[in-house]
């Protein structure tokens, strides 16, 4: 079991937690309706369910599984997909979309990953697709350094998410100068996007991205092996990391 934190850092992340449930509840059909027809998503699934090296015994767990982008593409490659998200709603929507596809592999259960524990040891396989950077940026090494608790020796860790930080590296000024050429050229309108989005970006209040660097130097330091990093398109990218053999 993990340590439980101090109480100001623990009313802070539930407080996150609560704020995350309301967003993803209400937001629950129109992810699930759009989230399919988005060919930029489409691209970032695909490349985490390729890096994950799925095998047909693994036993699988998609974090922030959302209505089942990830989920219901592992189900066909793994013998089992433990789904977690943080929203009833988004759960009910991935039940309904695995019926309708006639997948029984597939469990769901609605718990913020902050809260989530698993047995040392009892899991082969970790995938998540955006869902990371909505945490805080304390949480997200601890749910690396968890995860790494929970994998097998051989198993993998995917995190396909959007990632870049504040123009600390050429990737991050490049992801950023490219979105505001593009909202430039869109006149009042965009202008107007780039303040709200930099006020929220700064502010970090519900979307908290950090660079694709940051996430492959959390896998290495929580003990990863062969850890990959993929740029996909615009600002997203997946890590992939092993925990090594004895």
């Amino acid at each position: 079991m993990t340590e439980a934190p101090p109480a100001p850092l623990a009313a802070a992340r539930d407080r996150n937690i609560a704020r995350q449930q309301r967003f993803w509840t209400r937001r629950a059909a129109t992810w699930d309706h759009g989230a399919g027809n988005n060919p930029g998503l489409v691209k970032v699934v695909e490349q985490v369910i390729a890096l994950s090296g799925a095998q047909e015994s693994d036993r699988a767990v998609d974090l922030g599984c959302g209505s089942g982008q990830v989920s219901l593409g592992l189900a066909k490659r793994v013998a089992t997909v433990l789904a977690i998200d943080v929203s009833e709603k988004m759960i009910a929507l991935l039940l309904e979309n695995a019926a309708a596809q006639g997948i029984e592999n597939v469990r769901g259960k609605a718990i913020p990953v902050e809260r989530l524990d698993f047995a040392p040891g009892s899991v082969d396989l970790v995938v998540t697709n955006y869902v990371l950077h909505h945490l805080r940026d304390k949480d997200k090494p601890a749910i690396v350094e968890r995860v790494y608790g929970w994998l097998r020796p051989g198993g993998r860790f995917v995190i396909g998410d959007m990632m870049f930080g504040r123009g600390g590296d050429s990737r991050d000024r490049e992801i950023i100068a490219s979105k505001a050429s593009l909202l430039l050229r869109k006149g009042p309108g965009g202008w107007w996007r780039i303040a709200k989005n930099a006020g929220r970006y700064l502010l970090r209040f519900q979307e908290r991205p950090v660079a694709m660097s940051a996430w492959v130097k959390m896998m290495e330091s929580a003990g990863f092996k062969d850890v990959t990093a993929v740029p996909v398109v615009n600002e997203a990218a997946v890590v992939a990391g092993t925990k090594p053999r004895p």
